[in-house]
């Protein structure tokens, strides 16, 4: 009678236990779940200055027309606002480079300048343009502030235009600037269809 009583408070225990470590990952499911969200969110956002949207920018994705470009395909795009207001595009492009397909997160800022460009994915030889998957890349930080028209010759500069390369990575390096110059250029010919979705110009 005493074994059974006891095993009987043991399986009751454990019941409880099990009820409550349920209730407990129900309860802080949600809440870890969003956590993990806004932190993959901060990390693929981090083209955009902090504090120039206040919004979730990959909970508002733009309609891409075209995704066809002249160098590059546009994969889809996001819309940053600011107390309602559009500040700024995020554009994921696509382009092909010398060791395969290279993903680019390209912002652009609502007077068409450009605010960050990040490498999503990418194939190429590590040593040589595999460093545009670096963080903190030098190389695509120096396209901040630049827009469609300035530079005027958006090319290398062994090809007449005004930009260095990544070292030993020519066709990395011109894969790259034409998919930032495609993007640029797509934003200023849809630029109205862009910034309109929450009612702004």
């Amino acid at each position: 009678m005493k074994r059974s009583s006891q095993a009987l408070s043991v399986l009751l225990i454990a019941v409880g236990a099990a009820g409550l470590t349920l209730g407990l990952q129900q309860l802080t499911a949600k809440p870890i779940a969003a956590q993990q969200r806004e932190m993959q969110s901060r990390a693929l956002l981090d083209v955009l200055p902090a504090g120039s949207y206040d919004n979730q920018p990959l909970e508002h994705p733009l309609g891409i027309t075209s995704g066809l470009l002249d160098n590059s395909q546009l994969l889809g795009g996001y819309l940053a606002t600011l107390a309602g207001t559009p500040k700024a595009v995020v554009l994921r492009s696509q382009v092909n480079g010398y060791g395969g397909r290279i993903e680019l997160l390209i912002a652009i800022d609502r007077n068409a300048r450009l605010l960050g460009v990040k490498t999503l994915a990418h194939a190429e030889t590590p040593t040589l343009g595999g460093h545009i998957g670096e963080p903190g890349n030098a190389w695509l930080a120096s396209f901040k502030g630049l827009s469609r028209e300035n530079p005027q010759a958006w090319a290398l500069k062994k090809d007449s235009g005004q930009f260095d390369q990544l070292a030993g990575a020519t066709i990395t390096s011109r894969a790259v600037i034409n998919a930032i110059h495609d993007a640029l250029r797509y934003f200023d010919e849809h630029r109205q269809a862009l910034l309109e979705p929450t009612g702004h110009d």
